[in-house]
């Protein structure tokens, strides 16, 4: 029998158990997101009011608060003042950059991945939150997991054991309320704040978040018209500093654009990041401020491209991929891609991408695609499947004559799949090898393709 003194270790050893226990469920979520030179960066959002633990090879590693509970004022955004809300945060984010070297990270008592030295197994996922949008009379049935698959999408990305995930951006679709009449997203949360994060991201993406660490593009939803202010709070990679949060509506500008960055995936090959969302489709002025990130964003993009024998560049909206639209006559009109940036970059090299580069990832066009070129351009892959409502029309199987992303580009290989939600995966096969398989909703292979260099197939 226990005497008095055992009785009192279990009783401590329960009350430990139940604390641990308490303290890791107030962890919202915990997350590694991949920075400049691939720096190694731990987040977590808590409701409680100081940061959880965190042990680095069971060693405590201090947090630090990245961004305090609070309620942002209302501010312009797309949706005008009679469809917005203050962005309410009623959480804490708080954030330690691992060190290098680091094998095992836990945060509250849960493991947390990191990258392997050498990065072969990459899931590349795009467009996954649920759109609400009343000013485009477009509600998507967010309750329902067959019209909104992205929390099992997560797991059947999760069981494919990927060394890191690829995000290409548009975390955050619940802008607007979902409309009264409609039961298929009732009572879903709305505006830009937490409450619909947690719903259109970190909760459907949870088993993905605790699988791998991200790289995260920045998405048109997430500009500071939108969901600027979660995006700096959340997932930005990068410091975050009073003025550079979206929460001054007269500092847009300025905080719409963000320096390329480069992570390394190992053995010479890397990913460059470019943050280009808020460029349209119109002509840039090469003397406006936006002109000027775009030159130099090409500029930076080229030497940071010069540091690997491989480079992925992942940017949100396509420069060489193709949407579609429909005509009055019931056919489809294809649309090119960006043409914001294509002129500017086609002063810095005809071409538009240096030879340092061979192949682009990107979402917006909810859709999977790819597209290979006889002319010297880096190979284009889209993948903007992997929950938000899909785009029609589909775009055809073959293109029409004479069908080109931008000016001076001859496509010589060309594939796509519509209508449909899924994830994309990237296996290396050597440095400059990568095999692409686009999986369905149920995880089962509808493509397969293979890069080699600049060029690819299907």
């Amino acid at each position: 029998m226990l005497g008095r003194a055992g009785h009192g270790v279990i009783l401590g050893l329960v009350a430990c158990l139940f604390a641990v226990a308490a303290h890791a469920k107030s962890v919202l979520a915990g997350y590694v997101v991949l920075g400049d030179d691939g720096q190694r960066i731990v987040r977590a959002i808590t409701s409680e009011a100081v940061c959880p633990t965190l042990t680095a090879d069971g060693a405590v590693l201090a947090m630090q608060v990245r961004a305090a509970p609070a309620t942002a004022p209302l501010r312009k955004t797309l949706s005008g003042p009679a469809l917005s809300k203050p962005s309410a945060f009623p959480v804490l984010t708080c954030e330690a950059a691992a060190p290098q070297g680091v094998a095992r990270l836990s945060l509250a008592g849960a493991a947390l991945p990191l990258p392997p030295a050498r990065i072969d197994r990459i899931v590349v996922i795009g467009d996954t939150g649920c759109r609400l949008k009343a000013s485009e009379g477009q509600s998507q049935d967010c309750n329902d997991p067959a019209a909104y698959p992205f929390a099992k999408i997560a797991r059947l990305a999760a069981d494919w054991r990927p060394d890191l995930v690829i995000h290409v951006g548009d975390y955050h679709y619940r802008e607007t309320a979902c409309p009264t009449d409609r039961q298929g997203c009732a009572g879903s949360p709305w505006g830009y704040g937490w409450d619909a994060w947690n719903a259109d991201f970190f909760s459907p993406g949870a088993p993905l978040l605790a699988a791998a660490p991200f790289i995260v593009v920045r998405g048109n939803h997430e500009t500071c018209v939108r969901a600027g202010q979660g995006w700096f709070r959340f997932l930005d990679p990068h410091p975050l500093i009073a003025g550079r949060d979206c929460n001054d509506e007269t500092a847009d500008a300025e905080n719409d654009y963000t320096a390329p960055y480069a992570a390394p995936l190992g053995d010479g090959a890397q990913v460059i990041v470019l943050d280009l969302a808020a460029v349209g489709e119109g002509q840039i002025a090469p003397d406006s401020l936006q002109g000027d990130q775009i030159r130099r964003t090409h500029q930076e993009m080229t030497a940071l491209s010069t540091k690997a024998r491989y480079t992925f560049v992942a940017n949100h909206k396509p420069i060489l991929g193709f949407s579609a639209y429909p005509d009055k006559a019931g056919g489809v009109v294809m649309r090119p891609g960006n043409r914001g940036p294509q002129s500017l970059f086609a002063a810095q090299t005809p071409n538009l991408f240096p030879e340092t580069v061979q192949a682009l990832l990107s979402g917006h066009v909810h859709l999977w695609q790819q597209v290979s070129f006889a002319t010297p351009q880096p190979t284009q892959f889209i993948s903007g499947f992997s929950g938000t409502l899909e785009d029609t029309p589909p775009i055809p199987d073959t293109l029409p004559p004479g069908a080109a992303p931008a000016p001076g580009t001859v496509v010589d290989h060309f594939s796509s799949w519509t209508g449909k939600f899924g994830f994309m995966t990237l296996e290396r096969r050597a440095v400059d090898r990568w095999s692409v398989v686009v999986h369905d909703e149920s995880g089962a292979a509808v493509k397969r393709c293979e890069i080699v260099g600049r060029a690819s197939s299907c």
